[in-house]
């Protein structure tokens, strides 16, 4: 949701925090850092393992919402609009939560925060094989 961040601080690349014992910016924490401690902690550091859990999500859980993250308004190729104004909402919501300058990231931060990415992900993943479904379909 960073790349929607907040130009201020360049949507979180100029916020530096720890994650654990690791000096990291807010931006890489979401891009790396919450995915790779999840794949230790839960796959055996083996991405496919993360890979089927979302998969499993957006067959089961997610299954009634994936229409939606389908669709384009208007027959268009891609809607930036409405993935931006979701990411800056998530921003917001979840990123910059409770983060300022040299704050320390750890369980609570990662846990609460990991179904966002999870969703994240799973959204990202529909919508290019859409995109390029209208594309080449």
């Amino acid at each position: 949701p960073l790349h929607v961040g907040f130009a201020s601080d360049k949507g979180g690349n100029t916020i530096d925090v720890h994650w654990y014992k690791t000096k990291q910016v807010l931006h890489h924490v979401w891009d790396t850092n919450i995915i790779e401690t999840a794949e230790e902690r839960f796959y055996n550091s083996n991405a496919d393992g993360m890979v089927d859990a979302i998969q499993q999500n957006i067959t089961n859980e997610w299954a009634d919402q994936v229409k939606r993250w389908e669709t384009c308004s208007l027959n268009k190729t891609a809607c930036p609009d409405i993935y931006a104004s979701e990411g800056i909402k998530a921003a917001c919501d979840w990123a910059y939560k409770g983060v300022k300058e040299e704050s320390v990231l750890e369980d609570d931060y990662f846990v609460s925060r990991l179904p966002i990415i999870y969703w994240r992900l799973a959204q990202g993943g529909v919508r290019l094989a859409a995109t390029l479904n209208r594309i080449f379909g």
